[in-house]
């Protein structure tokens, strides 16, 4: 057993059985077992950190490795009920690399590559000492091995692409890089499947595309490993009770991952909230985040706005596959959203093409992100949301237009004035506080047609449900008619209690044509009776 080459399972045992909160992953051993030397045998897995990597990492290599016995480990995790359980268990000479380490510990990819050469051939050479070797590089000294020997190899690497985040600048270092993982995995006999993980996708240079033989499974698309992502709905519903937390308070906090279809809560938060039974920023910021606020601060690719209304609660299209997968080659928007959506702090529907903002713990570090310099509308929009959402909720129709017309004619110069997604853009960023206590939904189907705004309030709280219509050069009892005619309080469906009806207008010219900008809102109440 080293520290390299057949290492033991104790990195899972940790993990798993002395944790004080496991989530049982093991069932994605299925899936590596199923491409184990195949054509698929060649997989690379993108998470954003503190998603699980260097577990699931630790669990393969406990699993496959023949250094150690993992039989009774693994008879407590749901892969033992697998009918091929035992086939693969512990049958396999394991290379398991976390390059960060290496990396932190040298000063050039040469040094690097150098150092990782000779501690792991230097295993090797322990490992299998009746083989005649007759050449030192790495490559070399595995082809030997199972020239001789034919014994197979599962290479597990961690922090594949460190060198892509730390020498983010150094080209020609990161080619060396990716050549050297292509010798040693392209097209080898030796290797019946390769595991990478990192928070990028795999980095491609015209003919220096030399990782095509992997599959990646990114925050774009994780595929059929979706459910190993992070925590599922499920899993979290099983865990709030048994530590007293309440289930809804945790999904508005780290919940919104959406990896087609399946919702996957953010794991390191929702452990750090069940121990410590509260809810907070557990996600860090890192200085990958804080070298993009120049991006964002400077506006570059009309970013403003773009983070406008994803601060606001919409959606943005994007292009990721233009994305060069890494941190400095920027061409557009989409680019920059990309590396968002792969760091964590967006989530992308495959569907729709298109990203927001998962949750709230995610929300606070934009909010973070956009306080210093540059942003007073949107900040002044955002201390402003409590008074207009208490004015709302006490019918202050005149309050509640005065303060969306300051907030719409303060972002001007970010939003087009008078287009209508935009004035529901800046509605939703005038009620910025209300996500608090409500789900907000746009063009929320109900009734006979789309309400603008509906405000769903959460379990958690005592407050009435609000449907907004949006009108412009109108009036604003012209949009309460509209709630009424089309029933839009039909889309609160099984809600019960008091409901505001909120009629907005705003006139875009006075009667001489003349820019004008007047704000108007109207309010009224009723209550759908208990069935």
């Amino acid at each position: 057993m080293g520290l390299y080459v057949n290492p033991g399972n104790e990195e899972f045992y940790n993990a798993s059985l002395r944790s004080k909160i496991y989530v049982d992953k093991t069932e994605m051993i299925k899936f590596t077992n199923s491409q184990l030397f195949g054509e698929h045998k060649n997989i690379c897995v993108s998470r954003p950190r503190r998603f699980g990597k260097s577990i699931a990492a630790n669990m393969l290599v406990a699993y496959y490795s023949r250094g150690c016995d993992s039989k009774e480990l693994f008879e407590k995790f749901k892969i033992a009920e697998d009918a091929g359980f035992e086939e693969h268990l512990n049958k396999y000479n394991v290379i398991h690399l976390n390059m960060q380490q290496f990396l932190g510990r040298t000063k050039t990819i040469d040094e690097m590559l150098e150092l990782l050469t000779r501690k792991v051939t230097r295993e090797l050479k322990r490992e299998f000492a009746n083989v005649t070797y007759y050449e030192e590089d790495l490559v070399s000294v595995i082809e030997e091995i199972y020239s001789q020997t034919h014994s197979f190899f599962v290479f597990i690497i961690d922090e594949w692409d460190c060198i892509f985040r730390v020498k983010g600048n150094d080209t020609d270092a990161q080619k060396i890089y990716l050549n050297f993982l292509r010798d040693l995995l392209k097209n080898q006999p030796y290797c019946v499947l390769a595991y990478m993980t990192g928070i990028l996708p795999i980095k491609k240079y015209g003919e220096h595309s030399a990782l095509n033989m992997f599959d990646e499974y990114s925050m774009t698309n994780q595929r059929e490993l979706a459910e190993f992502t992070g925590f599922t709905e499920q899993e979290v519903q099983e865990l709030c009770p048994a530590y007293d937390m309440p289930y809804e308070k945790m999904k508005q906090w780290y919940d919104g991952y959406d990896l087609k279809g399946i919702q996957i809560y953010n794991p390191r938060s929702v452990v750090m909230s069940l121990l410590g039974h509260d809810f907070d920023s557990y996600w860090t910021k890192t200085e990958t985040y804080e070298a993009l606020k120049k991006y964002i601060q400077m506006d570059m690719y009309n970013l403003k706005e773009l983070v406008t209304k994803l601060i606001a609660g919409s959606s943005v299209a994007i292009n990721p596959d233009k994305f060069q997968n890494d941190m400095t080659t920027f061409a557009s928007a989409d680019d920059v959203l990309t590396l968002l959506v792969h760091l964590g702090y967006l989530t992308y529907d495959f569907d729709t093409r298109t990203v927001h903002i998962p949750n709230q713990e995610v929300q606070k570090e934009f909010i973070n992100c956009i306080e210093d310099g540059g942003w007073e509308p949107v900040m002044d929009a955002i201390r402003k949301s409590e008074e207009l959402l208490n004015a709302t909720i006490s019918g202050d129709e005149d309050t509640v237009a005065r303060i969306i017309e300051h907030v719409h004619q303060e972002n001007t110069s970010i939003l087009a004035y008078n287009d209508e997604n935009s004035l529901a853009c800046v509605i939703s960023l005038a009620y910025y506080s209300a996500k608090k206590n409500y789900m907000i939904y746009r063009e929320l189907v109900g009734g006979k047609g789309f309400a603008d705004l509906v405000f769903i309030p959460r379990k958690t709280t005592q407050a009435p449900a609000i449907v907004v219509e949006l009108k412009r050069n109108q009036t604003a009892d012209a949009a309460i008619d509209q709630i009424k005619r089309k029933e839009y309080v039909q889309s609160l469906k099984d809600y019960r209690g008091e409901v505001l009806l909120v009629g907005i207008n705003y006139e875009s010219k006075d009667s001489d044509g003349e820019n004008y900008k007047k704000h108007f809102c109207k309010i009224e109440r009723m209550t759908i009776a208990p069935v």
